[in-house]
């Protein structure tokens, strides 16, 4: 099912101050969805995951550590660009959140942290009472870190506990905004993530995703957007730029190697 529709701006964007000074802003008109899984495609610096971050910050989504959106500092040029945009919905959904890489490391340490605290709580309030009460949220903590991700994430691999983390947070009828999802993953890691998507889409799940990876633009029944000359392109899997270097590489690597 695809929840949301269209992205378009609001009205002719006059601002020139950074992002509507990149070129995909300065081009853009609208983007339309018309399957459950895009594909968004173009090197770095483009401005994929601002775009992504706009539309993010325009439907509220909440950050993968389950903060609102609207509390970081470094999504503020994002969320004007997001106020900028007009969203079209088949069905609104709150389910769902934001993805980036570098907040996987963030979201860990944190929980490793909350629950290191909670232990201590719970040991010392114990040692001075075994019947107080005062336990019980400590106690409640940790129960519900555990039903959420087992023994915990720091205690797995990053690309396993990267996918644990995905497991536990997906939820029917969401809309799942990932950036580069494929960062902490090996490529069999990138194969079970690209398992819990069609799993997930089966649920009314709607993801949009900014890769490079080969892997995941080959998600069936995709559609593939690759960022040429300041605009977004539907492209054929077979003809993004990403997937005939990947090949060509892998085919001969020595044909690009003897030259750097």
């Amino acid at each position: 099912m695809v929840l949301l529709r269209k992205v378009a701006f609001t009205k002719k964007i006059e601002e020139s101050h950074y992002p509507f000074n990149l070129p995909l802003i300065k081009n853009f008109k609208e983007l339309a969805f018309e399957n459950p899984v895009t594909i968004l495609v173009g090197e770095n610096g483009t401005g994929k995951s601002t775009f992504l971050e706009a539309i993010a910050a325009n439907c509220g989504s909440i950050l993968i550590g389950g903060e609102p959106i609207d509390t970081d500092p470094a999504l503020a040029p994002a969320r004007e660009l997001g106020q900028k945009l007009k969203l079209s919905w088949s069905v609104r959904t709150k389910n769902g959140f934001f993805f980036r890489a570098n907040d996987f490391i963030t979201y860990s340490r944190k929980l490793a942290e909350i629950k290191a605290e909670s232990r201590q709580a719970y040991r010392e309030i114990k040692e001075r009472d075994p019947y107080s009460l005062e336990v019980l949220p400590y106690a409640r903590t940790l129960y519900e870190l555990e039903q959420l991700y087992g023994e915990g994430l720091e205690v797995r691999s990053h690309g396993e506990s990267f996918l644990d983390l995905f497991q536990a947070r997906f939820r029917p009828d969401g809309l799942y905004i990932l950036d580069e999802p494929e960062a902490p993953l090996s490529p069999i890691k990138q194969l079970s993530l690209i398992s819990l998507i069609l799993e997930m889409v089966k649920e009314n799940g709607q993801f949009i995703i900014a890769t490079h990876s080969p892997m995941l633009m080959a998600i069936p029944g995709a559609d593939i957007y690759t960022l040429d000359d300041g605009e977004f392109t539907k492209t054929d899997y077979r003809d993004v730029e990403h997937v005939r270097l990947t090949k060509d590489f892998l085919d001969d690597p020595q044909r690009f190697l003897r030259h750097l």
